[in-house]
């Protein structure tokens, strides 16, 4: 689980400063530059949207304004770190019932 709350952590930090010129950028419209702020304008903003992405399944209703406003690039980004979360929660719970059903065996031994 630390591996998970490491990337959400990572990725916070990560879209807070890449996003900050995006922000300012006065081509992008003002209510897209303020759903940007509000999702991650602040490292605190950031990481409960990181939370929300992780944990939630609406990471599309986050993801699908960057990419549309911001940059293209983001949806590489997202991707990537969908598919590594997942496959990391994944193991972590495939590890859990494999010790429990090791352990339940070892016990009827």
């Amino acid at each position: 689980m630390v591996l998970v709350w490491s990337l959400m952590l990572f990725g916070a930090l990560f879209f807070c400063n890449m996003l900050r010129q995006a922000m300012s950028d006065e081509a992008i419209d003002i209510e897209d530059r303020q759903e940007v702020f509000r999702l991650f304008g602040t490292v605190d903003r950031s990481y409960y949207t990181f939370i929300e992405v992780t944990f939630s399944g609406g990471w599309p209703n986050i993801a699908r304004p960057l990419v549309e406003t911001v940059s293209g690039v983001y949806a590489v980004y997202f991707a990537g770190y969908i598919t590594l979360v997942l496959f990391a929660l994944f193991r972590i719970i495939s590890a859990l019932f494999l010790k429990d059903t090791l352990a339940v065996a070892a016990a009827e031994e």
